[in-house]
């Protein structure tokens, strides 16, 4: 029976390598979305509840158009990495890499159609 220490049965299997730049991209889009979420909902809250033809109208001009995109963009590339590091967390094997790929289709999926939807809008 071998007696190991935690470090020594750590040695030699290296570092993920991304751990700082993780952690860097997800204090800057949660400082960016302090921002943006104030923004997006003085853009978006006066429209609630408004006919169609409002809404429509409202999304045709520029600044609730581009902060709407902005936090889309914004809001669910961070989703996409906090979700990643949740799966890598607490789940293993085959099933984590299906996880993050289908985790990472559905976050660019939805991004997709939203910034689909909010072109037509604006457009």
């Amino acid at each position: 029976m071998a007696y190991l220490t935690d470090r020594k049965r750590a040695a030699g299997l290296g570092s993920a390598k991304t751990g700082t730049a993780h952690h860097w991209h997800m204090t800057l889009t949660s400082w960016i979305l302090v921002i943006l979420v104030p923004l997006f909902l003085f853009a978006f809250g006066p429209i609630v509840g408004e006919p169609y033809e409002a809404v429509i109208a409202h999304f045709a001009r520029p600044f609730p158009a581009l902060v709407t995109a902005a936090m889309l963009v914004v809001g669910l590339n961070h989703f996409r990495h906090g979700v990643q590091v949740l799966i890598e967390d607490y789940v293993g094997g085959e099933t984590r890499k299906l996880m993050v790929i289908a985790m990472v289709a559905v976050s660019y999926g939805a991004m997709a159609v939203g910034l689909y939807a909010l072109a037509r809008m604006a457009l």
